[in-house]
């Protein structure tokens, strides 16, 4: 069973950064998918970005590109969120998901995937 543990959330300011982790446990998964998802108070989960764990390839929503970075460690078997100039609008509880299935063509959709985190709660102050 796969185990997803989020951590690093937390408030910040507007403009500043904030680190998130996703640490996995009982993978048996040799290919899959690990993306990262935001839920605004009141509204849907939506993609934030994504990494394959075979081909470095990385994947980002258009709110976040040139502010966000996905990166792995593979001896951790963990994922981070590297979140810079941060909004208002970025407000909200991030989860981490995992899946093997999902393709290019469906990794920003959160319904890909099997495997969730418990999500860490961000708020960015104005």
């Amino acid at each position: 069973q796969v185990q997803l543990v989020e951590s690093g959330g937390g408030l910040v300011q507007a403009g500043g950064s904030q680190r998130l982790s996703c640490a996995a446990s009982g993978r048996t998964f040799s290919n899959y998918a690990m993306g990262w998802f935001h839920q605004a108070p009141g509204k849907e989960r939506e993609f934030v970005a994504a990494i394959r764990w075979s081909g470095f390839a990385t994947y980002y929503a258009d709110s976040v590109k040139g502010r966000f970075t996905i990166s792995r460690d593979n001896a951790k078997n963990t994922v981070y969120l590297q979140m810079n100039r941060l909004k208002p609008e970025d407000t909200g509880v991030y989860y981490c998901a995992e899946d093997p299935t999902v393709t290019i063509r469906t990794i920003t959709l959160p319904v890909e995937y099997n495997y969730w985190g418990q999500g860490t709660q961000v708020t960015v102050s104005s």
